[in-house]
């Protein structure tokens, strides 16, 4: 596992559930910190998403999110199991969470009691909404926060459905947790140059509707507006992948001269003679119909000869692939992005690498992810804790 050492001399007291800080913590996991998570004696609830293979509470989706880290199960209820997540934030760097305000409250580890416990915390709360706003303390789901953000606006703008629909992945946790990634490292950078704590939260609404306002301010973002929102070229209809004899494929030319070759490429450079297509500005203001041309050549092709044929006059193209056919993908395999791995417990399966490196980092193995409690004696072994709390 190419994982490597740059955070090693990190600890993170982890009690995240589900996606958003979870993807968090396994990010920095990859990267070498220590990573202890606490969790519930049924725990996390994602380890019931999908079918296991052996055991209960292993399915695949927590495989693929809390590799690298050690589970401890306490009690945090009795004084044995608040002692011991105490004695654990006393030793870690980050202590980063993601349970509503009220609760952390009642629990005691709200940031200034945190901070009385280590001085010079990283404190990381990922919650659905800014605690500044009427949605402060709302429960969140990767759903309302699509919903909220204008996300599942986007697709109707797209194909004419009116009704809205969510984007299929849990991007709203995924993209708030790789926020709350580089937000940790930022106020681990702080506390290493001023020795202060740092209380730092990540909400997920404020996080969705950064990443999408991005783009899709657009012509909207000056004030008076002067024009629409949405980025045209991400919504517009025509852009989409095109049929081919066999199967499917996508084309970005995109530069004008790019267009013009396309139809040479596949024998029809008569169509550029309509008037509707005929220049530049009639490319431009008439892509749909232009889509319309390409597509009726595109049919009297394979994908195989389009790849070639489009690759060799330098237009950029792709294979639009089945994700259940991503792992066949050449490029992918090459790099060995996908790796078989042995679990101690559930056997063989299928592991994605952490998708950056880092020059003249020496790669190393990583831990698979682990059983309820697995680590709980280690854990209280190091922290210098007889007994075992039990978190119920």
């Amino acid at each position: 596992m190419p994982a490597t050492d740059l955070l090693s001399d990190i600890r993170i007291a982890d009690m995240t559930t589900v996606i958003f800080g979870p993807y968090c913590t396994q990010t920095l996991a990859d990267m070498g910190a220590d990573v202890v998570k606490l969790e519930p004696k049924g725990g996390d609830d994602f380890r019931n998403v999908g079918k296991p293979a052996n055991n209960k509470g292993m399915g695949p989706c927590h495989l693929t999110i809390n590799r690298g880290k050690r589970s401890v199960v306490w009690d945090l209820k009795s004084d044995a199991g608040m002692a011991a997540i105490r004695k654990l934030i006393q030793q870690s760097d980050v202590f980063i969470h993601n349970i509503r305000p009220d609760a952390v409250k009642r629990l005691g580890l709200t940031f200034e009691e945190v901070k009385a416990i280590k001085p010079d915390i990283v404190y990381v709360h990922c919650l659905g909404f800014g605690s500044d706003g009427p949605y402060s303390g709302r429960p969140a789901y990767d759903d309302l926060i699509q919903a909220l953000s204008g996300a599942t606006s986007l697709l109707p703008r797209v194909d004419g459905n009116e009704a809205p629909r969510f984007l299929p992945t849990a991007f709203a946790d995924k993209v708030s947790g790789l926020h709350a990634v580089h937000a940790t490292l930022a106020a681990l950078h702080h506390r290493d140059r001023t020795g202060e704590a740092v209380h730092v939260e990540v909400p997920m609404l404020e996080c969705v509707t950064s990443f999408l306002f991005e783009e899709h301010f657009y012509e909207a973002a000056f004030d008076p507006p002067v024009g629409p929102h949405c980025y045209q070229r991400q919504v517009d209809p025509s852009r989409q992948p095109v049929r081919t004899q066999d199967g499917w494929i996508v084309i970005a030319p995109y530069v004008d001269h790019r267009w013009v070759t396309l139809f040479d490429v596949i024998g029809a450079p008569e169509e550029l003679e309509d008037e509707r297509i005929s220049d530049y500005r009639g490319r431009f203001f008439n892509h749909a119909y232009m889509m319309s041309r390409v597509q009726a050549h595109f049919v009297n092709f394979t994908t195989e000869e389009l790849l070639k044929m489009l690759s060799d006059a330098d237009i950029p193209a792709a294979n639009a692939t089945d994700i259940s056919e991503v792992q066949d993908d050449p490029h992918l395999k090459a790099v060995n992005f996908f790796q078989r791995r042995e679990h101690p417990s559930e056997g063989g399966y299928w592991e994605v690498q952490p998708p950056v490196k880092f020059s003249g980092m020496a790669p190393r193995d990583i831990r698979p992810a682990p059983r309820v409690g697995e680590h709980t004696e280690e854990v209280l072994a190091e922290l210098g804790l007889a007994r075992e709390p039990v978190r119920k």
